[in-house]
């Protein structure tokens, strides 16, 4: 099943029992499941002596000349290639059908040769064609040299190539070697060339240097292979010249239809090689995969049988034994393939299974750690908690619009996103967290209606329950004219009719004292969240200690913590409630300050101070009393309990032990106990557990921290930027208000939507009873294999 779990698979290690000639096809099969996580049974041996390092290889030989040939093949993309790579059911039994390791590489190695012999020979047809190049240029541009000097006093010349920025270091040398016994002259060449050796492409210049003397000619010579020129031979007259150029260009017509046929035809070898391709990468990252698997199984004494080891889902085992049964079939083996469940003393990893929706979730989750083997997981509980928590910081029916919105355009193209595979990964984090951002754009739609906030304005939907109206009958002229602010009283008659029927009046909106409410309403709103979000935490730790048959756990560990978390910020909580229901607008001067009771609480002081309720002060000497007498029974507690256990049970374990030591399943040894370690341990335990308390109630104060600096940014914004636009009212404010809005609108979308957005990931609550020590299951799987492309 894909869907989330409570708690993590139960697991089991079995034993596979893999027939000689039918172990490949097992393995093959039970990757295209992916069931089970093998465990490595040669843990001494070097990842190069194992059995199957050939095998690997050669896979590592096939995936070095199809990495050689990917660039060839992008250039000449086949719909044959395209339709293998978007239909992955095509691609699948392409991949199921594949033949032996041996054949795929010859066939590659094939391909290789005939690749490296057109591409040698399409370099040396280049090579000749700008040799032919270059000379022909060089006979064009010596023809007004020879014409334009006396050939009296020089006989010999040599003309050639040079690359331009050598020219001048060139033409000092041969002064200096031949002491002015040379003449060189040079022109620049028209055309870019590219270089004969490395095939750069650069300004070339023609040069010819008349000289006298075979000494003299021999320096030249000499100083031309020192600064590579490219030497060609000089015609004796302009008959020679004309006879030469002329069969110059017939060979470069020649060259370059014979060039055009060899590329075409390795346009038709890299065609034809591409059609294949995408089942070639995933033939042999498969078949990569399944020898190291291989690699971590062990023979049995008769070297005819390959044993694994592996941890497999209980509910999955039916499975394993059909893969199993299925991978004999295929591999023609005699003896079929087998499983064996064997007892272990070792914990199993954590499995927990996902789909699209879920994965994101508990990615967050094991980000802090990976819960222990069957321990409840709070992934189905963080599908809820995580963006309620999120939108209480960024509560905004604006901002949480605009992000569902796009989370939303991300669902409905999932499948087109996938197929283009952006190498991008900032756009691959938050695609992949697509739903984790649906869920936080719909929930901070929902909190940004409860605060009636939306783009820093509030709306005004079912009307204000104040009235200004009613104020002005009892107030005089010199009143008003006088005061500058006003106070609507709710004790007078009229001026407010009832609470706004959903979320805040929006005529706080234009209140002077606005922040001032909102802050009290958001703080202590804060903190009954973080209370009862520690107090679920704390309360699921419950369902572990049943679960894994602990139950003295639950007196000993879960009753103290609730005790300490109840009598402590449980009673803060109460008294915030207790202040909103016992106080209204006509006593509200006489409300008492929530901080001075709760400080007087814990320094037994206020009696002078008015009581919230009858008996306050005898409740609350209890409930510090009992908080403070749940830390030792925390601290010493469990270890107590372990200790009285093992003294007393020492004996029982003894005789059970005598009768049970013919069993084959049941291993006996004495339970070793220290009391220090456990001690120290609960001492750990017990300190994180009163100092997190404090810590977190007061770390959850974040969301109301956070909730004001997103509403201050916001109405900041719309008060520096779109204000500006509103403000000019002639006919020329509509042309001015649309820049403004662009900006108002990229400002938003920058900073409140992503770095507000991303400053409110704050909180997680698996701490409280998830312990976060264990490992994944890794199950072998091919199917990653199938979203591999050539590129």
């Amino acid at each position: 099943s894909g869907s989330m779990v409570f708690r993590s698979e139960e697991m089991c290690l079995a034993q596979l029992f893999l027939q000689s000639g039918s172990e490949y096809d097992c393995i093959s099969e039970l990757g295209e499941l992916g069931l089970v996580e093998f465990r490595d049974l040669n843990p001494s041996v070097s990842s190069f002596q194992r059995r199957f390092v050939s095998e690997i290889k050669r896979c590592e030989e096939m995936e070095r000349i199809l990495g050689k040939a990917a660039p060839g093949m992008c250039h000449v993309l086949t719909p044959g290639y395209a339709y293998c790579q978007n239909n992955r059911q095509v691609s699948d039994d392409c991949v199921l059908q594949s033949g032996p390791p041996e054949l795929l590489l010859e066939q590659l190695q094939r391909l290789e040769m005939e690749l490296s012999e057109v591409a040698r020979n399409k370099e040396k047809l280049q090579r000749n064609l700008l040799e032919l190049t270059e000379y022909t240029h060089m006979l064009k541009i010596t023809r007004a040299f020879i014409h334009s000097r006396s050939r009296v006093s020089f006989s010999l010349f040599v003309s050639g190539l040079i690359q331009r920025v050598k020219v001048e270091a060139f033409e000092r040398m041969l002064w200096r070697v031949c002491k002015g016994y040379t003449i060189l002259s040079y022109a620049e060449v028209d055309e870019n060339l590219a270089d004969l050796d490395t095939g750069e492409i650069s300004k070339s210049v023609v040069f010819l240097i008349s000289f006298w003397g075979d000494q003299i000619g021999q320096k030249v010579q000499k100083i031309c292979d020192c600064y590579h020129c490219h030497l060609y031979p000089h015609p004796e007259n302009d008959e020679e010249r004309a006879d030469v150029l002329d069969s110059l260009k017939t060979r470069i017509q020649d060259l370059n239809n014979v060039l055009h046929r060899t590329e075409d035809y390795l346009r038709q070898v890299l065609q034809k090689a591409s059609e294949s391709a995408y089942t070639w990468v995933v033939q042999v990252k498969k078949m990569k995969a399944i020898y190291h698997i291989l690699n971590l199984c062990s023979f049995d004494v008769t070297n005819k049988c390959l044993i694994a080891e592996v941890w497999c889902p209980v509910s999955d085992l039916a499975n394993l034994r059909g893969a199993l049964e299925e991978g004999s079939r295929k591999g023609d083996a005699t003896v079929p393939s087998f499983v064996n469940r064997i007892p272990s003393t070792d914990t199993p990893p954590t499995l927990l299974r996902t789909n699209k929706f879920t994965s994101g979730f508990q990615s967050i989750v094991e980000a802090y750690g990976v819960g222990d083997y069957r321990e409840v997981s709070p992934a189905p509980y963080t599908i809820i908690t995580f963006p309620f928590l999120f939108a209480v910081m960024f509560g905004d029916l604006g901002h949480g619009l605009v992000m569902s919105l796009f989370a939303l355009w991300m669902v409905l193209t999932e499948k087109t996103q996938k197929k283009k595979r952006s190498s991008n990964e900032i756009w691959a984090t938050f695609f992949s967290g697509r739903y984790i951002i649906l869920m936080m754009g719909l929930f901070s739609v929902y909190t940004g209606l409860i605060y009636n906030d939306c783009f820093s304005k509030s709306l005004n939907i079912f009307g204000s329950g104040w009235s200004v109206k009613a104020m002005f009958t009892n107030q005089q002229n010199k009143t008003l004219q006088n005061n500058a602010l006003l106070m609507l009283d709710p004790n007078v008659s009229g001026v407010f009719s009832g609470p706004y029927p959903f979320g805040i009046d929006p005529i706080w909106n234009l209140a002077v004292n606005r922040l001032s409410f909102l802050n009290s309403y958001k703080m202590k709103m804060s903190v009954i969240i973080g209370v009862i979000h520690m107090t679920f935490g704390v309360v699921l730790s419950v369902f572990n200690h049943l679960h894994f048959r602990q139950k003295y756990n639950v007196y000993v560990l879960f009753l103290p913590e609730l005790l300490f978390l109840l009598c402590l910020f449980g009673y803060l909580v109460f008294m915030i409630l207790y202040k909103w229901l016992a106080f209204g607008a006509r006593d509200s001067s006489q409300a008492p300050s929530i901080l001075i009771h709760f400080i007087n609480m814990f320094v037994m002081q206020g009696k002078d101070i008015t009581p919230l309720y009858p008996g306050q002060t005898g409740l609350q000497i209890f409930l510090v009393l009992v908080a403070l007498l749940s830390v030792p029974v925390l601290l010493l507690g469990k270890p107590l309990y372990l200790y009285w256990l093992y003294r007393g049970g020492k004996g029982l374990r003894r005789r059970r032990c005598l009768l049970l030591e013919d069993s084959m399943f049941i291993v006996c040894s004495v339970f070793q106990f220290d009391l220090a370690d456990v001690v120290l341990h609960q001492a750990i335990h017990t300190i994180e557990y009163c100092l997190g308390c404090i810590s977190n109630t007061a770390s959850y104060l974040r969301l109301w921290a956070l909730s004001l600096a997103h509403a201050q940014l916001s109405e900041v914004l719309w008060a520096m930027v779109m204000r500006l636009g509103f403000n000019i009212t002639d006919r020329m404010g509509v042309v001015f208000l649309v820049p403004v809005f662009g900006l108002f609108a990229t400002l938003t979308v920058s900073i409140l939507l992503v770095m507000e957005g991303l400053s409110a990931f704050l909180h997680r609550d698996q701490k409280r009873f998830v312990s976060g020590t264990s490992i994944t299951c890794y199950c072998f799987t091919l199917n990653c294999f199938y979203k591999l492309s050539v590129s």
